[in-house]
């Protein structure tokens, strides 16, 4: 699926010399873990290009908060008898928080410079 995904923004962007793409260390988005990363970037990689974010960076990854909060408010010490329960108080708790504040300093020099 990623390697398709790397393809789509190919193709789309083919007007581009370079597309960029930012992503986590999963093992299926490294060429060290997927071979068929590797493959995809032995025949492409002169046009996309990885960019791996730290291991664990909740600085840099805005979204690494957002679970942080669902954690501390719905699912550490939850008292949900099935996993349908847990599953609805969650998908409850993400419709009430709609839109998510970007916490961070790295993030407010970034919009104060906008």
């Amino acid at each position: 699926m990623f390697v398709n995904h790397l393809e789509d923004l190919r193709c789309r962007f083919r007007r581009y010399k370079k597309v960029h793409v930012i992503c986590d260390n999963a093992r299926f988005h490294t060429v060290q873990g997927s071979r068929l990363v590797r493959k995809y970037l032995e025949e492409h990689g002169d046009r996309i290009v990885l960019h791996y974010l730290p291991l664990y960076s909740p600085k840099h990854n805005p979204i690494e908060r957002v679970w942080w909060h669902l954690h501390e408010q719905i699912t550490r010490n939850h008292q949900c008898q099935s996993i349908n329960e847990l599953l609805n108080l969650t998908m409850d708790w993400l419709n009430d928080h709609g839109s998510f504040k970007i916490e961070g300093a790295m993030y407010e020099r970034l919009q104060a410079a906008a």
